[in-house]
């Protein structure tokens, strides 16, 4: 691919983003699967099945996206999808904590939910039908809706029962169920380039933009980091460091894929960074399934990420400070001191935490895990920041 092609804006519609995320977690599942099945790598189930949770919740928080299909984004919705999500995020961390519980959830998510999506296809006016009088790309969305959920159903069955068939077997069925979801992302990516209109915002009562669902998920992501982190040093609990990363690495990666948002700062939403953030999601996924193979790297590559995004984006906040490009404009809104104060804090933590990654032992694991809670809610406190900023601008605009 071309430099210019590559730097070029990447326009891509945020379920288009997440059918992508799902695609190559499913294509890495199904690939490690097939050395796991012969002996020659280690294999972490709940780090598997506390993302796919993660995913599941993703849709509902941002989309309103039920694995059952949608429905207006209510705060009911997103209580729902907040602990679906706290769940995969213990899940990856914790080994069995929680027993067979994620198992069944994916199961029926999976199993019920695709047969679900599928009857309602084939049965909705407003699909099936339409799709099939439209003709040209609609066909391929028909195929493509299809494979994703019949291969949903039968990931459904086999979750429930592991015994069903060979792991070499469920590995040739997630590659499959990759390749389908990967069709599918780009079959609706080339429907909302062709048909604008065909592309559908969240409904509901609840009006959380994309970039606030990310702030709310990785708020939530820290401040269970950090509260687990505290009976896990004092050795209370197990722990499973490469799942956490790995998990660290996929929220990344949605926020590049998503908003163009990155660990060091905001750059626009090209085709490199969509790029890097798909790389981000294959290590993460990577070191989700498979444990500490890629923990020392991605110890590494986060605290480089933390120290080098704390110290630029204190740069940005500071250098208008001392120029003295805000003076003599009036006394500062109370809300924009506050939302100042908060992002000074964060990335002096963040700095903090990319340090303590680096530096075995510099920082007691209590202290880090306080670190990394109190970082969690700055992140919930600056979501409701923007939130009223957001309201006021809206009222200005009337």
């Amino acid at each position: 691919m071309e430099i210019s092609s590559v730097m070029k804006r990447a326009e891509i519609e945020f379920d288009v983003v997440v059918l992508l995320v799902a695609a190559l977690v499913m294509l890495v599942a199904g690939t490690l699967l097939l050395p796991v099945s012969k002996g020659a790598l280690p294999y972490y189930e709940n780090g598997l099945y506390g993302l796919l949770l993660f995913i599941f919740a993703l849709q509902m928080v941002t989309l309103g996206r039920t694995p059952f299909g949608d429905a207006p984004r209510s705060r009911g919705l997103m209580a729902a999808g907040v602990i679906i999500a706290s769940l995969g995020i213990i899940t990856c961390f914790i080994p069995d904590i929680f027993s067979r519980v994620p198992r069944i959830i994916l199961s029926i998510c999976f199993g019920p939910g695709g047969a679900a999506l599928l009857l309602q296809m084939i049965f909705s006016r407003d699909k099936l039908p339409k799709w099939r009088q439209y003709g040209g790309i609609f066909h391929h969305l028909i195929a493509g809706c299809s494979a994703v959920y019949v291969l949903s159903a039968l990931i459904g069955l086999l979750v429930f029962r592991q015994d069903l068939i060979s792991t070499p077997m469920s590995a040739m069925v997630a590659l499959m169920t990759g390749l389908s979801l990967f069709y599918l992302a780009t079959t609706l990516q080339r429907i909302y380039r062709a048909y604008p209109e065909a592309v559908q915002e969240p409904k509901g009562s609840v009006d959380l933009p994309i970039g606030s669902a990310m702030i709310l998920l990785t708020g939530i992501f820290m401040v269970i980091l950090g509260v687990l982190l505290v009976p896990v040093s004092l050795g209370r609990l197990p722990f499973s460091g490469s799942a956490q990363l790995g998990l660290l690495m996929v929220i990344l990666a949605l926020q590049m894929l998503a908003t163009g948002n990155s660990p060091i700062g905001p750059f626009p939403r090209t085709w490199l960074m969509i790029i890097i953030g798909s790389l981000f999601i294959l290590l993460g996924a990577v070191s989700c399934i498979i444990p500490g193979v890629l923990v020392p790297s991605l110890t590494v590559l986060i605290g480089v990420l933390n120290i080098l995004g704390g110290g630029l984006m204190l740069k940005r906040i500071f250098t208008p400070i001392i120029g003295g490009s805000g003076r003599g404009g009036g006394p500062v809104p109370a809300i924009l001191v506050r939302l100042n104060l908060v992002q000074v804090t964060m990335n002096v933590v963040s700095i903090m935490f990319g340090t303590s990654m680096l530096v075995h032992n510099l920082i007691p694991g209590l202290v880090v895990g306080v670190i990394l809670a109190a970082n969690g809610g700055l992140l919930l406190y600056l979501m409701r920041i923007m939130s009223v900023i957001d309201g006021i601008q809206k009222k200005m605009e009337r």
